[in-house]
């Protein structure tokens, strides 16, 4: 099977500290990636340079074939890969439909004046993360964590991504919240969405993964089912130090 995402022996390094060390996995189309390991691992790095918000010292990263290395961010999302944050990063002046319109902008300006916005195409995005019309004109500070983190989802949907690269989306959330954005993901990955989620929480991710990748100090130790990954050693003295 072709691999829709490659990430091939990427290096990063922050002065003389490797934080990428030489690094390989694939991700093929519909599947849904488990990207684990200790703080410090290396995993959102990761994730900032498939996005070309970091600059990789060398290595690959291919979408559908595609070499992706020299592009910048804005190339990347438009020919199919988004990210969410670990903190959430909504525009923090305008309300929810106007945040998910940002991303349903088309990418050039001729069109963008021409058919300007679609409040259809917005509500439906809105909906389709859980939110009810009247969320539409609440700004970023009237929402909950659980509300920002299902915005986050949604700004990502908006851009048509190909892959989307998840990082801790469950960070912060209560215990329904969790539900709520893990029902989500299940759909999603129900409909075929390809992506690529960070979590901390094992016991969540493991239901909406179909394969992990475990790393630490910037390389990968351990790929397979969860359950192949968890059990093996060098993944459990990466998590517990011994």
């Amino acid at each position: 099977m072709t691999a829709l995402l490659e990430v091939s022996r990427l290096v990063k390094r922050f002065g003389g500290i490797s934080a990428v060390n030489d690094l390989s996995f694939e991700v093929n189309q519909g599947e849904s990636l488990g990207l684990i390991g200790p703080n410090g691992a290396g995993k959102t790095t990761v994730f900032s340079l498939i996005m070309g918000e970091h600059r990789q010292n060398s290595g690959t990263v291919t979408l559908a074939g595609e070499d992706l290395s020299a592009d910048p961010t804005y190339l990347r999302i438009q020919k199919g890969v988004s990210r969410t944050y670990q903190v959430p990063r909504p525009f923090a002046d305008i309300n929810v439909a106007e945040n998910i319109r940002v991303g349903l902008m088309p990418n050039s300006i001729r069109r963008m004046i021409s058919e300007g916005p679609d409040p259809d195409a917005e509500l439906a995005l809105a909906r389709s993360v859980g939110f009810a019309a009247a969320d539409l004109e609440k700004t970023p500070g009237e929402l909950s964590m659980g509300d920002l983190r299902k915005l986050e989802l949604a700004r990502t949907l908006a851009t048509a991504p190909k892959v989307m690269l998840l990082d801790e989306v469950f960070a912060g959330l209560t215990v329904g919240e969790i539900t709520q954005i893990s029902d989500l993901l299940a759909e999603k990955r129900k409909e075929g969405m390809t992506y690529v989620i960070v979590s901390h929480d094992l016991r969540s991710l493991e239901p909406l993964i179909d394969r992990a990748v475990a790393m630490t100090f910037g390389h990968v130790i351990a790929e397979g089912t969860f359950r192949e990954v968890m059990d093996n050693e060098k993944v459990r003295a990466a998590y517990l130090g011994h």
